[in-house]
């Protein structure tokens, strides 16, 4: 009994040592780790860089020419390095570290539309959640829709020991009818182009943050710093059928962060897993969980 009791005990204290530790609060990720601090975006005369905390003190730099994503940046190769904080002040000497507004933040839900989360209770969902005052990925909504306006925000964990582009760095998504899925994930400063990016991944880019789930990367990739506020603006028309035949594709338009990154695609079938399912006229929208904390909020749907 006593080599069992040790035997499990080992087991508990290795856990508890390769669990990657994780922020959901941005003023105890500033306190208790100072990386938090130096990652970020930044801008120069005519230079931008994203600056993502790969853990222990270890960073990478991704420069981009004219702007940052969405904001001027020309769409040119960007260039990566990894280094220190020592690196990151010596590279980017000059530049100032900024927090971007997002102007669809606190968008108000229009006449008509149904109010899915205000921060005050979760009546439209099934298995609804809220810690601190934000709902909890995971949650399916009550209601069934068809064509619609749906408009949320969500807030990326911080986990820097997690790899960058590990499936499990803040892996959540917007799984429409339960076919087709809009991507949440902390990719902040990755290249969606595989191309002139080099190296080896953690996952596809088409499972990353704006992604059709292995489907379709984003046009711009607007993902920001994990435990910033961010935002979709989504825009459905689902599928139609007659005598039980499909007649149309489901048709998608997605906002991320006030920037269209997805115009007007057609879908012909489900996303990722969704793809072995049969398409229907409506359906339900499920905040996707995986075990991770993305928080959300203000969310509503017309």
């Amino acid at each position: 009994m006593k080599s069992l009791i040790t035997s499990f005990a080992f087991v508990i204290s290795a856990s508890s040592v390769l669990a990657a530790p994780v922020w959901t609060d941005p003023a105890k990720a500033a306190a208790e780790n100072p990386d938090f601090m130096i990652q970020g975006e930044y801008i120069s005369e005519g230079r931008a860089a994203q600056v993502v905390a790969l853990g222990k003190g270890a960073f990478q730099i991704s420069e981009y020419a004219k702007g940052l994503p969405g904001a001027g940046w020309d769409g040119s190769k960007i260039s990566k390095s990894i280094g220190d904080a020592a690196l990151v002040a010596k590279q980017l000497e000059g530049f100032k570290r900024i927090e971007r507004k997002v102007p669809t933040l606190g968008t108000k839900a229009p006449e008509g539309a149904v109010v899915l989360f205000d921060g005050t209770n979760t009546d439209e969902w099934d298995k609804g959640k809220i810690e601190d005052g934000w709902l909890m990925a995971g949650p399916t909504t009550k209601k069934k829709f068809k064509d619609f306006k749906l408009h949320l925000e969500f807030r990326l964990p911080f986990k820097p020991e997690t790899p960058l582009s590990d499936q499990d760095r803040g892996n959540s998504g917007v799984y429409i009818f339960g076919r087709y899925e809009c991507q949440i994930l902390d990719s902040f400063g990755l290249d969606y182009d595989l191309s002139t990016w080099g190296g080896k991944n953690k996952s596809d880019n088409k499972q990353w943050c704006g992604s059709f789930y292995k489907f379709k990367t984003p046009d711009v990739p607007m993902c920001l710093p994990p435990l910033v506020w961010q935002s979709y603006d989504i825009d459905f028309t689902a599928p139609k059928f007659k005598d039980g035949k499909k007649v149309s594709n489901a048709r998608i338009t997605v906002v991320q962060n006030g920037v269209k990154i997805h115009d007007d695609v057609a879908l012909p079938k489900g996303t990722g897993m969704g793809g072995n399912l049969p398409e229907t006229p409506e359906g339900s929208i499920l905040l996707q969980g995986h075990g991770n904390p993305v928080q959300f909020r203000n969310i509503w749907i017309k």
